[in-house]
């Protein structure tokens, strides 16, 4: 067993002694549970509603730190108006690429899939270009052209210098080189945009991938034709994402860049993701009548996915007009049997379960109406934990 895990296996045996419950008998159903991301953006256990749940729970202080349970104190104050900004996730273009050929050809191999990782320089398929063999011959005939010309037009010269040759001849051998070296010159460019060098041979071209990431499309097969103008593939650094929020015009003089962003998505309605908006479009859409607000989002979890529909919370310079309200973390907030809860912790490392009832929130805070008082210590961090705990208990004593 893996030694960080220890103190969490003593704590489930300590807990066991320590919950003190009524004996409950819950129905087969009641007793499956399955794991989902809390109103937080943490795991949460989903379960149906429990006849009565335990209302302590005691860890010992090793637990509690490998846990890393943070509290945050319920306060009085006033919530920051949030304007709902309607919009979908995006690649960010600076970190994406699509992939083509430069010259027609026929794919020979094709080296990734789509939803493959590539790195920047990795080989994606190989085409034959028939092209490649005749600009490489003319390349090589270039060159040797060039060498014979450059040795004849020296030869004149020292002639000339000696006054046994006409200078006129000279001249006009040395550009007859020039001009030949330039033509070498032109033809191992043109290899050289195909990603080839001059001393390369065969008429195969290596196409490799501009940039590093996630291959997110893929229109490529052994023996395809391909032209300049046709995208093989499309690459996109997923690491960092971006939501395009839509603002109506009448909106826009309540925003402005960098101020904080809570997106949530249709996908993942009880995950999170903060952000920031980094740029307010200068255009409005005709039709619509509204401007892009681009918010930059890390893609924890690998969870967003390129066209996601969401809603962002974005925060504005005004405040909510009906004066300061008890407010939490959102994070603290789980939910048992479909009601909202919150652990509060006491002075003896005691964690009490309290049901809350719910009111507005903002970017990262909830109100309760009911169920806290001002100063109460709520865990902020760490309540996957003690939520586990309890469930666990609480079946453990009806077997």
């Amino acid at each position: 067993m893996n030694a960080r895990w220890i103190p969490a296996a003593i704590a489930v045996h300590y807990l066991l002694f320590s919950c003190k419950t009524k004996e409950t008998r819950p129905t087969p159903e009641a007793s499956k549970a399955t794991v989902a991301p809390d109103a937080g953006g943490h795991e949460h256990i989903d379960e149906p509603a429990h006849e009565e749940l335990p209302k302590r729970v005691r860890l010992p202080k090793d637990v509690i730190a490998d846990a890393k349970i943070r509290t945050a104190p319920v306060v009085k104050e006033n919530l920051a108006a949030t304007l709902t900004l309607p919009g979908e996730i995006a690649a960010d273009p600076d970190k994406s690429a699509r992939v083509s050929v430069l010259v027609p050809g026929r794919l020979v191999r094709v080296d990734f899939k789509e939803g493959s990782v590539v790195k920047k320089g990795q080989i994606l398929v190989t085409v034959r270009i028939p092209e490649i063999g005749k600009v490489r011959s003319a390349h090589n005939a270039a060159v040797a052209k060039a060498a014979a010309a450059r040795a004849n037009a020296e030869r004149l010269k020292i002639l000339a210098d000696k006054g046994l040759g006409s200078a006129q001849e000279a001249l006009a051998a040395k550009a007859e080189a020039e001009s030949v070296e330039a033509e070498a010159r032109g033809l191992a460019d043109q290899l050289g945009a195909l990603g080839l060098g001059a001393e390369s041979a065969g008429s195969e071209l290596a196409v490799r991938a501009p940039v590093s990431g996630v291959v997110i499309s893929r229109d490529a097969v052994v023996g395809q034709p391909v032209t300049a103008d046709e995208t093989i593939a499309a690459i996109a650094d997923l690491s960092e994402v971006l939501f395009l929020g839509r603002v109506f015009e009448m909106d826009l003089g309540r925003l402005q860049t960098g101020v904080r962003a809570e997106v949530q998505l249709n996908a993942y309605p009880k995950e999170r993701f903060a952000g920031a908006i980094e740029y307010l479009g200068r255009q409005i859409d005709p039709v619509a009548r509204t401007v892009t607000a681009r918010i930059r989002l890390t893609n924890r979890n690998d969870l967003l996915r390129i066209g996601l529909f969401g809603t962002a919370q974005v925060s504005t310079a005004e405040e909510q007009k009906r004066g300061p309200v008890l407010v939490v973390p959102r994070t603290a907030l789980t939910e048992i049997g479909g009601k909202s809860f919150v652990f509060v912790r006491h002075a003896d490392d005691d964690f009490e379960l309290h049901e809350v009832v719910l009111g507005e929130s903002a970017l990262g805070k909830v109100e309760v109406v009911s169920g806290l008082r001002e100063g109460e210590q709520v865990v902020a961090d760490g309540v996957f934990t003690l939520k586990s705990a309890v469930l666990k208990s609480t079946l453990t004593e009806d077997e």
